[in-house]
């Protein structure tokens, strides 16, 4: 094994520079390396020694190479870290960890170091954007549910429900004052019910998608003006675009549905009281971005990342995890099938929705693919 002793000075510099925020990176729960361009590990923190199943002391002792497999993603990402001198992430990685003959899946975080030639700082967080996609796909599996049995319903329940209405209706020809309050409420119950499996019939739509190069900002500034139209007077809205962002590969119907549905949440939460409402509209682009497909060893770039900040009262954490599961809502009136919908389209896109939220803050984050021409060529702007 190659020893710290026997390498140049050149690098002594970088390294002290590391070693002044041992403290910082202690603070930190999840495992940080700090490594040479000779593939040395020069910095590591308290939870680096619990991942890895060995101390400090030891960890600088050895090369990156040494704690992985040969085969290894990490030492992948960091030689292209390297070579392109530019930040990389990537989601459900499968770790193997020869010391403690073990995997774990992980998110891998790889940054060159700007003081530091060829040197690159990785941090290693376990399930966290795993667990989010997860849940997504059992998210997406309770759609799968609920799209039969709204295919059930429309055959079951709405044929019913128009013999119900219908006779409520010649009951109401021949009704007095006070029994015909009763019939037309029978009509207002059956329409009410109608209109929630009609919503539900939605998630039964299994026609294949027709995607597009769509200019994400004109979906955005569309929905702004319905918002301002209707529900969203009272809102104050802000923008926070990225102009030089390629187009998404998407449907600009279901584009307009997913952002409406968002932004009307947004307003919803905020209330109409509230004196000082406002929802950010906010375009990234997100380059390092990649996400594992399950049951795949394929990985697909999500570099397109579309918020939708709101400054309400924030989403109760009982019900965080579950938000885009069928009938989970907040709302006293709500069906619980507005974010249920917008996950499984955003899924139809192949891309991913994340919820962060505290009282006065909460973000829907988008990650969507970006559109590609045959051609090969990207879309320098939109």
């Amino acid at each position: 094994m190659q020893s710290v002793r026997g390498r140049r000075d050149p690098q002594r510099a970088g390294e002290e520079a590391f070693r002044d925020t041992t403290k910082l990176l202690n603070a930190l729960p999840h495992p940080v390396l700090a490594i040479a361009p000779d593939g040395f590990v020069i910095e590591a923190n308290t939870a680096s020694e619990s991942f890895f199943g060995i101390s400090r002391s030891i960890l600088l002792q050895q090369t990156l190479a040494h704690l992985l497999p040969r085969d290894s993603v990490l030492l992948a990402l960091v030689e292209h870290v390297k070579a392109k001198n530019s930040a990389i992430t990537e989601y459900r990685v499968d770790l193997g960890i020869p010391r403690l003959a073990t995997e774990k899946l992980v998110d891998l975080f790889v940054t060159p170091v700007s003081d530091f030639e060829e040197g690159v700082l990785v941090m290693i967080q376990e399930r966290a954007m795993a667990e989010k996609m997860d849940r997504q796909l059992t998210h997406r599996g309770a759609a799968r549910s609920v799209s039969g049995m709204a295919a059930m319903l429309g055959h079951e329940i709405k044929n019913p429900l128009s013999g119900i209405r219908g006779a409520a209706q010649l009951l109401e020809i021949s009704a007095t004052d006070s029994d015909r309050a009763l019939t037309r409420l029978i009509c207002a119950e059956t329409d009410r019910i109608v209109k929630l499996v009609d919503r539900m019939e939605a998630f039964s739509d299994s026609r294949p998608l027709e995607r597009e190069s769509v200019n994400i900002h004109t979906v955005l500034d569309h929905v702004k003006r319905i918002a301002h139209a209707g529900f969203g007077r009272h809102i104050r809205f802000t923008e926070n675009y990225d102009p030089s962002l390629p187009p998404v590969l998407g449907n600009r119907d279901q584009l307009v549905q997913i952002f409406l549905n968002l932004v009307k949440n947004a307003a919803e939460a905020i209330g109409e009281a509230a004196e000082d409402g406002e929802i950010e509209l906010s375009t990234a682009f997100r380059p390092g971005v990649r996400l594992k497909l399950p049951n795949s060893d394929r990985s697909v770039n999500l570099p397109l990342q579309f918020c939708v900040r709101d400054n309400g009262p924030g989403v109760p954490a009982e019900i965080r995890q579950h938000l885009f599961e069928p009938f989970v809502t907040t709302k006293t009136s709500g069906s619980g099938l507005g974010l249920a919908l917008v996950a499984k389209l955003i899924g139809d896109h192949g891309g991913t929705i994340e919820c962060e939220s505290q009282p006065r803050r909460t973000i829907f984050k988008v990650l969507m693919p970006m559109y590609a021409p045959l051609d090969g060529r990207s879309d320098k702007k939109i």
